[in-house]
């Protein structure tokens, strides 16, 4: 059985899935294959002096969906630094389109740069050290990597995926890790 997960570098909750996504799947033994979904985050809207309702209202559940991730960051022991600007990673998103193997070791690598040291994943040459880190690659080709992006993201909209991380198995696609409880019990389901 294989679970299709997508994820974005840029996306907190994509972030925050990665470990309780890996405890899962080594729990119930399934195969995963790691997928690449461009999100389009919004940023905390600044405050103004006169605001209308609905602007106030975006404002504050933009600070509170931040503090949700950063409270499950700390239970998690992990380091969630926002950066000031949301920083565009399909140059990273690319090259995880073109992996072969298993790409933990890159996903992982991947997630501190941009969360930790706020690393520019859309620039070729910081992408290409995080790559240089995790040994033998081949079939990666960076200048490459906007194009295979793009396919992946095609293929990833026709099957209905809106956001990051999302789940993918069975033909049943389930957005957000809160999801892996249902997931959990389709592959109960299957093993019967």
């Amino acid at each position: 059985m294989m679970l299709t997960v997508f994820i974005d570098f840029n996306s907190p909750a994509s972030y925050l899935a990665i470990q309780p996504t890996l405890r899962f799947v080594q729990r119930i033994g399934v195969n995963v294959k790691w997928k690449p979904y461009r999100t389009e985050l919004q940023k905390v809207p600044v405050k103004l002096d006169v605001e209308t309702q609905g602007q106030s209202h975006r404002r504050v559940r933009a600070i509170a969906r931040q503090r949700i991730h950063q409270h499950y960051a700390n239970l998690q022991g992990i380091e969630l630094k926002f950066p000031s600007s949301q920083g565009k990673t399909d140059i990273a998103l690319g090259v995880l389109a073109q992996w072969k193997d298993d790409p933990q070791f890159f996903i992982r690598a991947a997630f501190e740069a941009y969360w930790q040291d706020h690393a520019d994943l859309n620039d070729k040459d910081t992408v290409e050290k995080i790559i240089s880190r995790c040994g033998n690659v081949n079939g990666i080709d960076v200048s490459e990597a906007l194009s295979s992006l793009e396919a992946s993201q095609i293929e990833a909209e026709q099957i209905g995926v809106i956001d990051a991380p999302a789940y993918c198995i069975q033909d049943q696609l389930f957005i957000g890790r809160e999801h892996l409880p249902w997931i959990n019990e389709i592959v109960k389901g299957t093993q019967v």
